[in-house]
C-alpha cells in the first residue's frame, strides 16, 4: 500500500537525518507545510540518528515519517559506512579544508532523488535539505553549486518538471553559520536535546569528531549551552 496523497493544504517533503541541522529545517517546513518526512538507513556505523528523527517527526507530528533503507555501506569509502576507516578528530580551524573520511560517495545526490521521487508521489511542491557550505566539514555535496545542477537535473528528469511544475530544492540554511542555525532553531522551539550529531555512535556523542565540534563551537558562538551530555 502507497503513501498517502497530501490533499488540501499544501505539503513538502523534508529529508530528516535527526541532526540538529535537519530538526531545524524540519522546524521551518512545519510553519507552512504538511510534512513527509524521510529518512534513510544508509548502512551508517550506528543508528542512533534514526531513533532521534523518529523522536522528531512524533514531536512535530508529521504526515508521514518513511524510513527508507538503501545500503551505500555496500560501496563504502567513508568512515561513516566502514569500521575499518577511522572517524577523523581534527581541530576546529582544520575543519573543511579538505574533503574528509566522513565523506559519503553520493550520499546527498542519492537522498534528493528520493526525496524528489516521494514528493512527486505525493503531490509535494518542494524538497527541504538541511545542507550548510558555512560552518560545515567540506563535503562537495554540501555546497550551493551542487545544489543548482542538482534543481536543474530534477527540473527536466521528473514528470513534475516535464509538466512545467517543477519541485523546488529548499536549502533553508545553506548560507548560515551553525551559531545562526542554532538560533534560528532556537527561536522555533526546536528540542535540540532530541537531536544526535556525532559521528561514532556510542552511549553519549563524543565531543571530538568534527560533527560534535562544530555543533559545541556553534552553541559556543550563539551563547548557549548545547542540552546533549557528551563523552568529552
Amino acid at each position: 500500500m502507497g503513501i498517502e496523497r497530501a490533499v488540501g493544504q499544501p505539503s513538502a517533503v523534508v529529508l530528516l537525518s535527526g541532526g540538529l541541522d535537519s530538526a531545524t529545517c524540519l522546524a521551518i517546513a512545519s510553519k507552512d507545510f504538511e510534512v513527509y518526512a524521510l529518512t534513510f538507513d544508509y548502512g551508517s556505523r550506528h543508528s542512533r540518528e534514526i531513533t532521534r528523527a523518529k523522536s522528531l517527526a512524533a514531536h512535530y507530528e508529521v504526515k508521514n515519517h518513511t524510513i527508507m533503507k538503501i545500503e551505500l555501506n555496500a560501496i563504502s569509502g567513508s568512515s561513516l559506512t566502514d569500521f575499518d576507516i577511522p572517524v577523523e578528530h581534527k581541530p576546529i580551524n582544520e575543519i573543511g579544508k579538505s574533503i574528509p573520511s566522513s565523506y559519503v560517495p553520493a550520499r546527498n545526490l542519492t537522498f534528493l532523488s528520493l526525496g524528489i521521487a516521494l514528493a512527486e508521489v505525493v503531490g509535494a511542491r518542494k524538497v527541504f535539505i538541511g545542507v550548510n557550505s558555512v560552518d560545515y566539514s567540506g563535503y562537495p555535496d554540501c555546497r550551493p553549486e551542487f545544489i543548482a545542477a542538482f534543481q536543474k537535473a530534477a527540473a527536466v528528469g521528473t514528470r513534475a518538471g516535464a509538466e512545467g511544475k517543477p519541485i523546488a530544492i529548499e536549502t533553508p540554511l545553506l548560507h548560515l553559520s551553525k551559531a545562526d542555525i542554532i538560533k534560528k532553531g532556537h527561536s522555533l522551539g526546536v528540542p535540540f536535546e532530541m537531536t544526535w550529531s556525532c559521528y561514532t555512535g556510542e552511549k553519549k556523542p563524543c565531543g571530538k569528531c568534527e560533527s560534535c565540534r562544530l555543533r559545541l563551537e556553534g552553541f559556543r558562538e550563539a551563547g548557549m549551552v548545547d542540552p546533549v551530555e557528551y563523552q568529552h
